[in-house]
């Protein structure tokens, strides 16, 4: 039987993610500097693109897919989508052994599909704002490909695929099955697997020109709230929407989800208070990034009081980490690393001190510490967040590597400094010109007494166009 209610829910999940991938766009736009902007929202809006049709060709089969290459990837029995239409998932439709979710119903396959798939499209979204204002957009396709292919697609197996889940008698991934590490919606195979790339990809491609010795400021705070919004908004649909059925779980994880988010927004403006004395924008969008991001692997197994904790601490941690490449000498230019992949280590880790079987009895994994579990199942998670981290370090590391060497991943200095949207797209976010004209006409139709105030207020108004 479908349960309609959770179907719907899974739906509604996997349009609220596909959200996520523009308001990441818009926070990490509003970040980097005006001549950049276009690049940066195309970098992230060309992940749906290329990842959207790879994930139908081959990347759904190679994450929940049955076991191949010793377990490495899933195999290519749902390549092209094959075996899904009028297919079910879930506890349900495989029979024993059961399955943690999505609980006593069938849910139908192409819904799972689309909800997944938007995981898929946000991690190398994630990347993109650790390698800002200096990329050629065709490298950063390439990489995009490659990555998705190599490193997401078997790592989403390890964690998210469940043996039993797409059918009788099928085989998931080591981390879920074998280890028995939890990670409700991502922790490990979302936001470290992503954190780990965008370092790799900022020592491959060097240093910003003029950074640290530049202050390079973000160019429009009100797009990085606007998209810090956007993704708390569609946050709901990642991990509320990850129990795949409206229920108990899934609004445990959308409590846990809203007050660590809250939590971790309070954290990093304390440090900011007390570290500089001024709370800033900035620092409330980030720290709400951070939260969501700690959040992601514990928001199923864990009490709210568990989740304030956890935010407290991540927007904290994360606040005193962005300043980390400062004194390595790594250009992390939107603090990929300082939020995603700290912060997913820390919810990632996290969840061996407070998870509790009390929430989720349908875990696999055991209690935290702070629960009677002793360290077991921290030691488990810190065996997939470090197993996930160095492969997927290491190979986009390689990847960026043969890139740079052959087609060249960074632009030109010259291109650089003029303008990386105008070199790469031929566009720029904003017409200053057209304003600076507008502004003049306006003026000299303007009535201020005297020909010697026009030319001084029109000379004025190209002093600040300039």
């Amino acid at each position: 039987m479908i349960n309609t209610g959770d179907t719907a829910w899974v739906l509604a999940g996997a349009a609220l993610v596909m959200l996520m991938t523009p308001g990441l766009a818009f926070f990490y736009g509003g970040m980097v500097r005006s001549k950049s902007v276009l690049n940066m929202l195309m970098m992230n809006f060309i992940c749906l693109a290329i990842i959207g049709v790879l994930w139908t060709l081959y990347g759904y089969s190679w994450a929940f897919g049955n076991d191949a290459f010793g377990g490495l990837v899933g195999g290519d029995e749902f390549a092209g989508l094959g075996k899904t239409i009028g297919h079910m998932v879930g506890a349900a439709a495989s029979g024993p052994p059961p399955v943690p979710w999505p609980g006593p119903d069938a849910l139908p396959a192409l819904a799972f599909v689309m909800f997944q798939l938007m995981f898929a499209v946000i991690t190398p979204a994630l990347i993109s704002g650790a390698i800002a204002d200096r990329t050629k957009f065709l490298s950063w396709a390439l990489f995009v490909i490659l990555w998705a292919t190599i490193v997401y697609f078997p790592v989403a197996h390890w964690v998210f695929s469940f043996d039993g889940f797409t059918g009788v008698n099928s085989h998931g991934g080591w981390i879920a099955n074998t280890l028995k590490a939890e990670d409700f919606a991502g922790g490990t195979a979302v936001h470290i697997n992503a954190g780990s790339a965008g370092f790799a990809l900022a020592l491959v491609l060097g240093r910003r020109k003029g950074w640290p010795r530049d202050h390079i400021r973000p160019h429009n705070l009100p797009f990085v709230l606007l998209g810090a919004s956007l993704l708390w908004f569609g946050w709901y649909g990642f991990n509320a929407g990850s129990a795949l059925s409206a229920s108990d779980l899934a609004g445990v994880a959308f409590t846990n989800t809203t007050v660590a988010t809250c939590s971790a927004v309070l954290g990093w403006l304390l440090v900011e208070q007390l570290r500089d004395g001024k709370p800033t924008t900035l620092g409330a969008a980030s720290g709400a990034v951070a939260g969501l991001v700690a959040i992601t692997p514990a928001c199923g197994f864990v009490s709210p009081l568990g989740g304030i904790a956890i935010g407290l601490i991540a927007g904290a941690v994360c606040a005193l980490s962005v300043s980390v490449k400062y004194k390595f000498g790594f250009d992390d230019s939107l603090d990929v690393v300082g939020v995603h992949l700290v912060g997913g280590l820390i919810g990632t880790l996290l969840i061996g001190f407070f998870g509790t079987k009390n929430v989720n009895p349908a875990a696999l994994g055991d209690d935290g510490l702070f629960y009677g579990g002793g360290l077991t199942q921290l030691g488990r998670q810190a065996i997939a967040a470090f197993a996930v981290m160095g492969y997927s370090f290491l190979v986009a590391l390689v990847i960026g590597m043969v890139i740079k060497h052959t087609i060249g991943f960074r632009v030109d200095p010259e291109e650089e400094t003029s303008g990386i949207d105008e070199a790469e797209h031929a566009e720029s976010g904003y017409d200053f010109s057209a304003l600076g004209a507008m502004a003049t006409s306006g003026l000299a139709h303007y009535n201020l007494g005297g020909a010697d105030k026009v030319g001084a207020a029109t000379s004025s108004t190209g002093a600040k166009e300039d």
